[in-house]
């Protein structure tokens, strides 16, 4: 029999004409799934990111209102001290930093030291009239102006249907409700209003909520000079003592007055000339406006309280947050 040739299929083990191609699809099919996988982890980096951002937003919202909080309650904490009978605009613990970026600080003004606009239309007392009228004229209003508001205001105010010469009552869609302003802003209906009311400003030395009478130790220049007697050299004397060393009402500082005796003094007014004064002016009007500033941080909150502080309960008159 005849041996066959071995050099044939030598040759084709050398060339590899025999080899199996299993290992090269093999190797695609692996570079194919590696480039899935791939593919697969930049999706899912890329939602993580997502994701990853929206927490970092959601705490950051979550945490700016967390500051707001902690900035209310410090307004409020600081609130709770000012209403305390006690405390006074010399009481320290006006101003607190509880941490490094967090605190309050209290202001306390009387209320005293503006006009109570009731108060001077109530009994239509002549010489609170002048005051009035004086007041007007300082914020510009002529002459007819000041006689027309004025009545619109007494004849809004009082309890009967008597229209006054320049005044306003029941006519058309109009009638006064015939009791006492319930706020500042309700003199913007009364009627010849308007040459007060279109001025910017025009309610900052108004209040309804003051005894009625001008506190002295809180009354600004120009509200000094609409009382009879002052001229402007008492006046500027008397507020540089007020004011003490750092030249601010308000503060640790200032002078304490006992009673209006003690001012009639300073002030150099004889009996006769003090008694000009004689329930037009007071000393400690107990109503005061609180400003409290909380802080947390970059938030702030402030609370705007007017309370009158006559006994051991404080009377909340009006609160604004």
């Amino acid at each position: 029999m005849k041996t066959p040739d071995p050099l044939p299929a030598r040759v084709a083990q050398a060339s590899g004409l025999g080899r199996s191609r299993q290992p090269v699809a093999r190797a695609t099919s692996s570079a194919s799934a590696l480039l899935l996988v791939l593919w697969a982890l930049v999706v899912l980096s890329a939602a993580v990111f997502t994701w990853v951002a929206m927490i970092h937003g959601d705490l950051e919202i979550h945490s700016e209102a967390n500051r707001d909080v902690e900035a209310r309650a410090m307004a409020h904490s600081g609130l709770a001290v000012a209403l305390h009978p006690l405390v006074t605009i010399k009481t320290p613990l006006l101003e607190e930093d509880v941490a490094a970026d967090l605190g309050y600080k209290v202001r306390l003004m009387s209320e005293g030291g503006r006009l109570n606009i009731n108060w001077l239309l109530r009994g239509e007392d002549p010489r609170k009239l002048v005051i009035l009228k004086q007041w007007l004229e300082n914020r510009g209003l002529e002459f007819q102006d000041r006689e027309t508001l004025v009545d619109c205001l007494l004849d809004y105010v009082d309890g009967d249907n008597l229209k006054r010469l320049n005044g306003q009552e029941d006519e058309g869609d109009y009638h006064p409700p015939n009791r006492e302003l319930t706020s500042v802003d309700e003199i913007a209906e009364v009627p010849n209003s308007g040459p007060l009311v279109s001025q910017a400003g025009w309610k900052d030395g108004l209040t309804i909520d003051s005894q009625g009478p001008i506190d002295l130790i809180a009354a600004s220049a120009e509200t000094m000079r609409l009382l009879p007697g002052l001229g402007e050299a008492r006046i500027a004397a008397f507020l540089t003592y007020r004011q003490g060393k750092d030249g601010l009402d308000g503060t640790i500082d200032d002078p304490e007055f006992k009673n209006l005796k003690e001012i009639q003094s300073f002030l150099g007014l004889s009996d006769t000339q003090f008694k000009e004064l004689g329930g037009l002016v007071m000393l400690k009007d107990p109503t005061m406006h609180i400003i409290s500033e909380g802080r947390a941080g970059n938030a702030y909150r402030q609370l705007e309280v007017v309370v009158r502080k006559a006994g051991a309960s404080p009377q909340i008159l009006s609160w604004k947050e």
